[in-house]
């Protein structure tokens, strides 16, 4: 049985390869899709798809709600470029004998901003809204006590005024247990889906099909045909492992290779240090390989390092808060920074 499956997932693999071979550079929509959410993994550099054991995994790494051994909910915030906000809600619930399932919802917005032309740059007296969604839903399974495989289900919508877009996608991940000092492995596949193309109102328009006619009617409705562009499909391979694991101490590294279809491929590192199970610092480095970000980077232009720190609480033995924090510099953009809480139940 398992053979069938990592035989699926291989399948699936080379046709989302093979897909993004045919893929240009900088040529899809939904970019939001490819922010990475989680302080705690956002601070490990983003190498993720292999430790995928918090709420967060539901954008990483499906396969991984599994592990989390509790039901879970994660609030994360971050404050972007140019003042827009782009904030990440996930919950997950265990089903003992049946699987784990979870729920998403991600979302972009910025301030409304003044309606601008030619013949008035100062404002018409309108204004615009521009804001990107994504609501998800997953199931996940351990098919065998190393094996668990994962599936998402989203709603995608982009809207700038009176024009929006819609598409669906679908994620695919794995994670496998090794036995060697239990390594895991991890894979995902995200944003399988169809592309999107802009409509509405915004694009009407009156034409006249023949100006040097008279007589005709020059006041015909018609519509401007967008463009359709594919969504940002991500292809992730994880390794992690701990390198010490005891009670008072314990250590994750991580390694994740990425390969998108409208940038560089690149690399992500990333350890975790968690003492007593109680407080927790994190580093890391991202997109090594890959200069689209990292500019001016204190280590040059393949690659930026992360920071962040998180802490444990736990208040009863049924209840448990965690709130996760991380620092990423983006070169010649901003730097941010990124907060998160989540509450761990039984």
């Amino acid at each position: 049985m398992i053979r069938k499956y990592f035989i699926l997932v291989l399948s699936l693999a080379f046709l989302a390869t093979g897909l993004i071979g045919q893929s240009k550079v900088a040529t899809t929509s939904a970019q939001f899709l490819k922010i990475e959410v989680g302080p705690r993994a956002a601070a490990m550099g983003n190498a993720f798809v292999a430790v995928a054991d918090d709420a967060t995994a539901l954008y990483w790494n499906p396969a991984g709600i599994t592990k989390i051994g509790y039901n879970s909910v994660s609030f994360n915030h971050k404050e972007w470029f140019a003042g827009i906000s782009h904030d990440y809600g996930a919950a997950v619930i265990n089903l003992p004998g049946i699987g784990s399932i979870g729920a998403s919802l991600t979302s972009l917005s910025m301030g409304e901003m003044d309606v601008r032309t030619e013949m008035q740059p100062d404002g018409t007296g309108e204004s615009f809204a521009a804001g990107d969604l994504a609501v998800s839903g997953s199931f996940a399974r351990d098919l065998t006590d190393r094996f668990s495989i994962g599936f998402t289900g989203k709603f995608i919508r982009q809207q700038i005024w009176h024009m929006s877009a819609n598409s669906m996608a679908l994620d695919i991940g794995t994670l496998y247990k090794t036995q060697f000092h239990g390594m895991k492995i991890g894979m995902s596949i995200s944003n399988f889906g169809p592309n999107m193309q802009l409509t509405g109102r915004d694009a009407s328009f009156q034409y006249d099909p023949d100006q040097e006619a008279t007589g005709n009617n020059d006041n015909i409705n018609a519509f401007m045909e967008t463009e359709k562009w594919p969504i940002p499909l991500i292809f992730r391979v994880g390794l992690a492992m701990d390198v010490i694991n005891n009670p008072f101490l314990k250590v994750t590294t991580a390694l994740d290779a990425v390969h998108p279809n409208d940038v560089d491929e690149y690399v992500n590192f990333g350890t975790e240090i968690v003492w007593n199970n109680f407080l927790a610092l994190r580093g890391g480095i991202r997109h090594w390989g890959n200069s689209i970000f990292a500019g001016d980077s204190p280590v040059g232009n393949s690659g930026s390092l992360t920071f962040g720190a998180g802490i444990n609480y736990d208040i009863n033995r049924n209840l448990k808060v965690t709130v996760d924090y991380a620092y990423l510099d983006y070169g010649l953009l901003e730097k941010t920074q990124r907060v998160a809480i989540s509450l761990s139940f039984r």
